[in-house]
């Protein structure tokens, strides 16, 4: 695909929207007006470079729909992000908005609409204008505006860090990412108009949607994860899967809530919508995931780095809860745990073994501090043994 960028010519045109102080702005691309809602989080001086997350409705939404469904901007006052709502170009029968996301959906992808080359212009624009930590974007989306998640990634991966689809699958026939993409998907067993298990949904749009076991499968090859998934959780309310040991620490993690339907897990139910599962809260863990990861392919710590030879690696990983140093740590070195919300988890160190009395299941931070004040950040999953 050739992206045509015309920064040059850009036009801005701006208005304000009251809902929770965010600002509608757009621009010129290709000859079309595109448009985009920008939340600033409150803590926002211009001071500190912050995280972006792009958040893309779904077929026939907007952006304030989507803001409305997901609650994201209020997530992004609460964690100190920004985020944009781009939306999608409309037109057809319905005159409705869609993203071209591949063979999916409606009439942008029909038409071919140059969606990729908006929203790299659209990146362009927001990181000369506001202070954004371009090495922290990523992307999340409902339904259409997730399947356009998928398209970033494999087209955008060097300037987008992660992504958290939501109630989507992927659309493409070819993907090649250039680097291991982190991603955390949400779903529901009830989703009627994308099945999790493929084929053609009860939408409007009426198009195939690929399965998402296998959808999965394929960017875990892509980012080099220990083959097969792991399921890390199986309980009445949802089912939680993760492919581990990957590039970069770039896991795949999969949510299928047990209730629900199309639509934004903890969210809002919209006016045609399905009810949203109330089992998880999809900002938090996307967040919780998202804001690990950034382009330079490390967790995002202030650290000194490491030199290779002398780090110290974890075994088993996944571990039931007894781990193993692979060299012997100084006894001047602190080892502590933490739950990705940087909750303290308790945990006995005898030598080089490591063992954790009571966890749930889920992925965890393993901290070590040398003398020195060098840290190294170790991500390590819990599982439960059978």
């Amino acid at each position: 695909m050739t992206l045509h960028r015309f920064l040059p010519a850009v036009t801005l045109f701006l208005s304000f929207s009251s809902t929770l102080n965010s600002q509608f702005d757009s621009l010129i691309y290709n000859g079309i007006q595109r448009t985009f809602l920008v939340h600033l989080p409150a803590s926002y001086d211009g001071q500190a470079k912050m995280p972006l997350l792009i958040a893309m409705h779904g077929g026939g939404g907007s952006a304030l729909n989507l803001q409305n469904q997901s609650g994201l901007s209020l997530t992004a006052d609460e964690h100190d992000f920004i985020v944009v709502y781009p939306e999608g170009y409309r037109g057809g029968f319905l005159n409705l908005r869609t993203w071209n996301a591949g063979w999916c959906c409606g009439y942008s992808s029909d038409t071919n609409i140059d969606d990729v080359g908006f929203i790299d212009m659209l990146l362009d624009v927001l990181i000369e204008r506001y202070d954004i930590d371009s090495t922290r974007i990523y992307a999340t989306g409902m339904s259409n505006g997730g399947f356009m998640s998928y398209r970033l990634a494999c087209e955008l991966s060097h300037r987008i860090a992660a992504i958290a689809p939501v109630a989507s699958s992927m659309s493409l026939v070819e993907c090649n990412p250039g680097r291991a993409v982190p991603i955390i998907h949400f779903h529901s067993y009830q989703d009627g108009s994308v099945p999790y298990e493929g084929g053609i949904g009860n939408g409007i749009s009426d198009h195939y949607n690929a399965p998402l076991d296998s959808v999965l499968a394929v960017w875990a090859a892509s980012n080099a994860c220990q083959e097969g998934k792991i399921e890390v959780q199986d309980n009445d309310d949802y089912t939680q899967y993760t492919w581990t040991n990957c590039d970069c620490a770039s896991d795949i993690i999969w949510y299928l809530t047990k209730d629900g339907g199309h639509s934004w897990p903890g969210g809002n139910q919209t006016p045609i919508g399905d009810l949203p599962s109330m089992v998880i809260n999809a900002n938090e863990l996307m967040w919780d995931f998202l804001s690990q990861y950034s382009l330079d392919c490390s967790a995002v710590s202030a650290r000194k780095e490491i030199p290779v030879q002398d780090q110290l690696h974890v075994f088993p990983n996944p571990s039931y809860g007894s781990i193993q140093f692979s060299q012997s740590p100084d006894l001047d070195y602190t080892v502590s745990l933490f739950d990705l919300l940087g909750t303290p988890v308790p945990i006995i160190r005898e030598g080089t073994n490591v063992t954790v009395p009571s966890f749930e299941a889920g992925l965890y931070l393993l901290k070590i501090v040398e003398p020195g004040q060098q840290i190294q950040t170790t991500r390590l999953l819990l599982i439960p043994a059978n």
